[in-house]
Protein backbone atom coordinates (compact mmCIF):
# COMPACT_ATOMS: atom_id res chain seq x y z
CA UNK A 1 0.00 0.00 0.00
CA UNK A 2 1.37 3.41 -0.94
CA UNK A 3 1.67 6.34 1.44
CA UNK A 4 -1.20 8.07 -0.34
CA UNK A 5 -3.41 4.99 -0.01
CA UNK A 6 -2.64 4.72 3.71
CA UNK A 7 -3.46 8.40 4.19
CA UNK A 8 -6.75 7.99 2.31
CA UNK A 9 -7.67 4.95 4.41
CA UNK A 10 -6.88 6.81 7.64
CA UNK A 11 -8.99 9.75 6.52
CA UNK A 12 -11.93 7.47 5.69
CA UNK A 13 -11.61 5.74 9.06
CA UNK A 14 -11.62 9.10 10.84
CA UNK A 15 -14.72 10.21 8.94
CA UNK A 16 -16.59 7.05 9.93
CA UNK A 17 -15.49 7.39 13.56
CA UNK A 18 -16.56 11.04 13.53
CA UNK A 19 -19.93 10.08 12.08
CA UNK A 20 -20.52 7.68 14.99
CA UNK A 21 -19.54 10.38 17.48
CA UNK A 22 -21.76 13.04 15.87
CA UNK A 23 -24.66 10.60 15.53
CA UNK A 24 -24.50 9.66 19.21
CA UNK A 25 -23.72 13.01 20.80
CA UNK A 26 -24.44 15.75 18.28
CA UNK A 27 -21.97 18.33 17.05
CA UNK A 28 -21.68 20.40 20.22
CA UNK A 29 -20.85 17.46 22.53
CA UNK A 30 -18.71 15.45 20.11
CA UNK A 31 -15.07 15.23 21.16
CA UNK A 32 -12.05 15.06 18.88
CA UNK A 33 -10.33 12.74 21.35
CA UNK A 34 -13.19 10.26 21.02
CA UNK A 35 -13.03 10.50 17.21
CA UNK A 36 -9.31 9.77 17.07
CA UNK A 37 -9.64 6.99 19.64
CA UNK A 38 -12.55 5.44 17.74
CA UNK A 39 -10.47 5.46 14.57
CA UNK A 40 -7.51 3.88 16.36
CA UNK A 41 -5.18 6.77 15.57
CA UNK A 42 -3.40 9.44 17.58
CA UNK A 43 -4.76 12.98 18.00
CA UNK A 44 -1.84 14.13 15.90
CA UNK A 45 -2.97 11.91 13.02
CA UNK A 46 -6.43 13.44 13.22
CA UNK A 47 -5.04 16.97 13.08
CA UNK A 48 -2.87 16.01 10.12
CA UNK A 49 -6.11 15.45 8.15
CA UNK A 50 -8.48 17.93 9.81
CA UNK A 51 -7.73 21.31 11.36
CA UNK A 52 -10.58 21.24 13.88
CA UNK A 53 -13.99 19.74 14.68
CA UNK A 54 -15.73 21.91 12.11
CA UNK A 55 -13.47 20.52 9.39
CA UNK A 56 -14.25 16.94 10.44
CA UNK A 57 -17.97 17.69 10.43
CA UNK A 58 -17.71 19.27 6.98
CA UNK A 59 -16.02 16.12 5.69
CA UNK A 60 -18.82 13.94 7.10
CA UNK A 61 -21.42 16.20 5.49
CA UNK A 62 -19.57 16.10 2.19
CA UNK A 63 -19.44 12.29 2.15
CA UNK A 64 -23.15 12.13 3.02
CA UNK A 65 -24.03 14.57 0.27
CA UNK A 66 -22.07 12.57 -2.30
CA UNK A 67 -23.80 9.33 -1.32
CA UNK A 68 -27.28 10.85 -1.32
CA UNK A 69 -26.84 12.56 -4.67
CA UNK A 70 -25.35 9.43 -6.22
CA UNK A 71 -28.29 7.34 -5.03
CA UNK A 72 -30.82 9.84 -6.37
CA UNK A 73 -29.09 9.75 -9.76
CA UNK A 74 -29.11 5.94 -9.81
CA UNK A 75 -32.85 5.85 -9.18
CA UNK A 76 -33.53 8.63 -11.67
CA UNK A 77 -31.73 6.78 -14.44
CA UNK A 78 -34.30 3.97 -14.16
CA UNK A 79 -36.72 6.39 -15.86
CA UNK A 80 -39.94 5.17 -14.30
CA UNK A 81 -42.73 7.73 -14.31
CA UNK A 82 -42.15 10.73 -12.08
CA UNK A 83 -44.40 9.65 -9.19
CA UNK A 84 -42.95 6.16 -9.05
CA UNK A 85 -39.49 7.67 -9.24
CA UNK A 86 -40.25 9.92 -6.30
CA UNK A 87 -41.43 6.98 -4.20
CA UNK A 88 -38.42 4.90 -5.27
CA UNK A 89 -36.04 7.72 -4.39
CA UNK A 90 -37.53 8.09 -0.92
CA UNK A 91 -37.13 4.35 -0.31
CA UNK A 92 -33.52 4.42 -1.45
CA UNK A 93 -32.65 7.45 0.66
CA UNK A 94 -34.39 5.96 3.70
CA UNK A 95 -32.29 2.84 3.24
CA UNK A 96 -29.13 4.94 3.25
CA UNK A 97 -30.21 6.77 6.39
CA UNK A 98 -30.94 3.46 8.10
CA UNK A 99 -27.79 1.64 7.11
CA UNK A 100 -24.99 4.18 6.55
CA UNK A 101 -23.77 5.97 9.66
CA UNK A 102 -21.91 8.59 7.63
CA UNK A 103 -25.02 9.49 5.63
CA UNK A 104 -27.16 9.61 8.74
CA UNK A 105 -24.74 11.77 10.71
CA UNK A 106 -24.01 14.00 7.72
CA UNK A 107 -27.70 14.58 7.05
CA UNK A 108 -28.32 15.54 10.65
CA UNK A 109 -25.31 17.84 10.74
CA UNK A 110 -26.41 19.52 7.52
CA UNK A 111 -29.93 20.08 8.81
CA UNK A 112 -28.84 21.29 12.24
CA UNK A 113 -30.08 24.78 13.03
CA UNK A 114 -26.97 25.46 15.07
CA UNK A 115 -24.57 25.13 12.13
CA UNK A 116 -24.31 27.18 8.94
CA UNK A 117 -22.50 25.55 6.03
CA UNK A 118 -22.74 25.58 2.26
CA UNK A 119 -24.59 22.25 2.34
CA UNK A 120 -28.27 21.91 3.15
CA UNK A 121 -29.36 18.36 2.36
CA UNK A 122 -32.91 19.04 3.49
CA UNK A 123 -33.16 21.80 0.88
CA UNK A 124 -31.68 19.49 -1.75
CA UNK A 125 -34.37 16.91 -0.97
CA UNK A 126 -37.05 19.60 -1.26
CA UNK A 127 -35.67 20.61 -4.67
CA UNK A 128 -35.72 16.96 -5.75
CA UNK A 129 -39.37 16.59 -4.69
CA UNK A 130 -40.32 19.80 -6.50
CA UNK A 131 -38.59 18.61 -9.67
CA UNK A 132 -40.34 15.24 -9.64
CA UNK A 133 -43.73 16.86 -9.10
CA UNK A 134 -43.08 19.24 -12.00
CA UNK A 135 -42.21 16.23 -14.16
CA UNK A 136 -45.37 14.44 -12.96
CA UNK A 137 -47.43 17.46 -14.04
CA UNK A 138 -45.72 17.48 -17.44
CA UNK A 139 -46.47 13.75 -17.79
CA UNK A 140 -50.14 14.35 -16.95
CA UNK A 141 -49.99 12.23 -13.81
CA UNK A 142 -51.28 14.64 -11.20
CA UNK A 143 -54.99 14.59 -10.34
CA UNK A 144 -57.10 17.43 -11.66
CA UNK A 145 -57.62 20.29 -9.22
CA UNK A 146 -54.95 18.96 -6.89
CA UNK A 147 -53.75 22.39 -5.84
CA UNK A 148 -50.41 24.13 -5.86
CA UNK A 149 -47.37 21.95 -6.44
CA UNK A 150 -45.44 23.99 -3.87
CA UNK A 151 -47.95 22.93 -1.21
CA UNK A 152 -47.68 19.30 -2.31
CA UNK A 153 -43.90 19.45 -2.16
CA UNK A 154 -43.99 20.98 1.31
CA UNK A 155 -46.30 18.22 2.54
CA UNK A 156 -44.09 15.44 1.16
CA UNK A 157 -40.91 17.02 2.50
CA UNK A 158 -42.46 17.61 5.94
CA UNK A 159 -43.61 13.99 6.10
CA UNK A 160 -40.33 12.44 4.99
CA UNK A 161 -38.08 14.71 7.04
CA UNK A 162 -40.37 14.13 10.00
CA UNK A 163 -39.77 10.39 9.70
CA UNK A 164 -36.02 10.98 9.74
CA UNK A 165 -36.32 12.99 12.95
CA UNK A 166 -38.53 10.35 14.59
CA UNK A 167 -36.05 7.65 13.56
CA UNK A 168 -33.50 9.05 15.99
CA UNK A 169 -35.46 7.44 18.83
CA UNK A 170 -36.97 4.49 16.97
CA UNK A 171 -35.51 3.10 13.76
CA UNK A 172 -38.87 1.73 12.64
CA UNK A 173 -39.87 5.20 11.52
CA UNK A 174 -37.58 4.79 8.49
CA UNK A 175 -38.37 1.12 7.88
CA UNK A 176 -39.52 0.00 4.41
CA UNK A 177 -42.98 -0.65 5.86
CA UNK A 178 -43.31 2.89 7.18
CA UNK A 179 -42.16 4.46 3.91
CA UNK A 180 -44.57 2.20 2.03
CA UNK A 181 -47.41 3.27 4.31
CA UNK A 182 -46.57 6.91 3.68
CA UNK A 183 -46.85 6.48 -0.08
CA UNK A 184 -49.93 4.30 0.26
CA UNK A 185 -51.53 7.33 1.90
CA UNK A 186 -50.09 10.05 -0.34
CA UNK A 187 -50.34 8.57 -3.83
CA UNK A 188 -54.17 8.42 -3.95
CA UNK A 189 -54.17 12.14 -3.17
CA UNK A 190 -51.71 12.92 -5.94
CA UNK A 191 -53.08 11.04 -8.91
CA UNK A 192 -56.14 9.42 -10.46
CA UNK A 193 -57.24 5.80 -10.24
CA UNK A 194 -55.84 4.79 -13.64
CA UNK A 195 -52.33 6.00 -12.84
CA UNK A 196 -52.54 4.78 -9.25
CA UNK A 197 -53.13 1.23 -10.42
CA UNK A 198 -49.68 1.16 -12.00
CA UNK A 199 -47.78 2.59 -9.02
CA UNK A 200 -46.06 0.60 -6.30
CA UNK A 201 -45.92 2.33 -2.89
CA UNK A 202 -43.35 -0.24 -1.72
CA UNK A 203 -40.98 0.80 -4.51
CA UNK A 204 -40.52 -0.67 -7.95
CA UNK A 205 -38.34 -3.68 -8.59
CA UNK A 206 -35.80 -1.33 -10.16
CA UNK A 207 -35.30 0.63 -6.96
CA UNK A 208 -31.97 -0.14 -5.22
CA UNK A 209 -33.58 -1.34 -2.02
CA UNK A 210 -35.97 -3.69 -3.79
CA UNK A 211 -33.31 -5.10 -6.08
CA UNK A 212 -30.95 -5.73 -3.13
CA UNK A 213 -28.17 -4.15 -5.17
CA UNK A 214 -25.41 -2.11 -3.54
CA UNK A 215 -26.39 1.54 -3.38
CA UNK A 216 -23.85 3.60 -5.29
Amino acid sequence: MTKQERAARTRDTLIRSAAREFDQHGYALAKLSAISSGAGVSPGALHFHFENKAAVAAAVEGEASTALRRTARIVYRERSNALQNLADTSHALAQLLREDIVVRAGFRLSCSSGRRTDLNLRQEWQSCVQQRLAEAADEGLLAAGIGRRQDLASTIVAATIGLEALCRDNGEWLSPGTITGLWRTLLPMLTGADTLAGLEPAGSQAAPGRAHAPVG
